[in-house]
């Protein structure tokens, strides 16, 4: 019975992959060209203790083919005595002194940071949101331009890493964006759907903030919610593959966890704010389907997958106490990490030019990414049976 029930799940899973893919296929959300020739942008920066990190990005700032004056950079901190601040007024950039500490997420500070514009009657075209911890290449404004004016109104950048060479753990974090933009976004841009915002490196035109007066997303994760508000509201996104920016990605299995933990009970706090507006707009109508779709199944398709492979190897289990199957367990598992392997290896070819790891790393990254893939089912359990999962701060230090 086991056994049927998890083919069954199995089965269920793939069918909504595909379904997912299909209606993909007929959305029609296309964007509607900027007319303004020279767009005005700023960029906002939240950097509670981030001294060790910053300077790379305002260096990568200050160097930029498509110039911008450090009177748009706004650094976002929360003490007066943090170094971050004498860092920032070094370069030149706007120092925004938080109000409301005690609201401890990221939304919270962008909030305030909107909010701090919107009283001094400070007003752009478009808003470039970015970790302290990032660096971008020289052509990454110049690229995010051309999305503007091509009328999209958020613009995604793809995100590289700065530690992937440190070890095998940060490297096989990165691919977890890999997975997000270059197997993900990159589809749906081409399906004129919306991309998935992963947290740093993308603009919102400030027409919607205008309209928001603030900044509204305020979950664990942040940039998951805005994903949904853009999908349920029909916002054009673009992935521009062209517009690279560097991060930091988590060296220890400590961090991971921590982080991915905090992502998948964000994930699940969102979709409880937007599961039901998705449901109403689930309409052959509407241009943005294929994205209202897509969003509403969600995860879906995976936890079927995943709770269909353990119903399995329950049955192989106690076969195994019957001293009946014991081999055909050993063949399951096998099976299920060599799958793993073989994506982990796609991805990392994908990436190759990218990346640029080096090949220790790359051996490393090919036996442990599956593992770190597999830890995402305790993280998810923790997610889901810890009632107020708190906000922690993950510190950086690579320049």
């Amino acid at each position: 019975m086991i056994l049927y029930i998890g083919l069954a799940l199995i089965s269920f899973s793939i069918f909504l992959t595909i379904s997912k893919r299909i209606i993909s296929n007929i959305n029609k959300n296309y964007p509607t060209k900027e007319k303004i020739k020279e767009p005005n942008f700023c960029i906002l920066i939240p950097a509670k203790d981030e001294s060790k990190v910053i300077t790379g990005l305002l260096e990568s700032i200050q160097n930029q083919t498509f110039k911008i004056s450090m009177k748009n950079i706004y650094i976002i901190i929360e003490d007066l005595t943090d170094p971050t601040l004498k860092i920032a007024k070094k370069f030149g950039a706007n120092i925004i002194m938080r109000r409301k500490i005690h609201l401890r997420r990221k939304g919270y500070a962008l909030m305030e940071a909107i909010e701090y514009l919107n009283e001094r009657k400070k007003f752009f075209d478009a808003y470039f949101i970015f970790d302290a911890d990032n660096v971008l290449d020289k052509n990454f404004l110049k690229n995010m331009i051309k999305t503007f004016k091509d009328g999209y109104d958020i613009g995604i950048g793809y995100r590289n890493t700065k530690n992937g060479n440190t070890n095998a753990i940060a490297a096989s974090s990165s691919l977890i964006f890999s997975i997000i933009n270059t197997v993900g976004n990159s589809r749906k841009t081409k399906k004129t759907m919306n991309s998935t915002i992963s947290g740093t490196g993308f603009y919102i035109n400030g027409k919607f903030i205008k309209e928001w007066n603030t900044y509204p997303f305020h979950t664990l994760t942040e940039d998951y919610e805005l994903t949904l508000y853009a999908i349920t509201h029909n916002m054009t996104t673009f992935y521009n593959k062209n517009a690279i920016y560097y991060d930091e990605q988590p060296e220890e299995y400590k961090i991971y966890k921590i982080q991915r933990t905090r992502w998948i009970k964000g994930y699940f706090e969102a979709r409880k704010l937007y599961k039901e507006n998705l449901k109403k707009q689930l309409k052959f109508s509407n241009p943005n389907i294929g994205s209202v779709y897509t969003e509403y199944i969600g995860v879906l398709d995976i936890i079927l997958l995943v709770i269909g492979i353990i119903l399995i190897i329950i049955h192989c289990l106690i076969k195994i106490i019957t001293k009946t199957i014991i081999s055909k367990f050993i063949i399951l598992i096998t099976l299920i990490y060599l799958l793993l392997i073989l994506f982990t290896i796609y991805l990392l070819i994908k990436e190759q030019k990218n990346f640029k790891l080096n090949k220790t790393i790359i051996i490393k990254s090919i036996f442990l990414h599956p593992l770190l893939l597999i830890a995402y089912i305790p993280c998810a359990l923790k997610a889901v049976f810890t009632k107020n999962l708190e906000w922690i701060p993950i510190k950086h230090k690579h320049e």
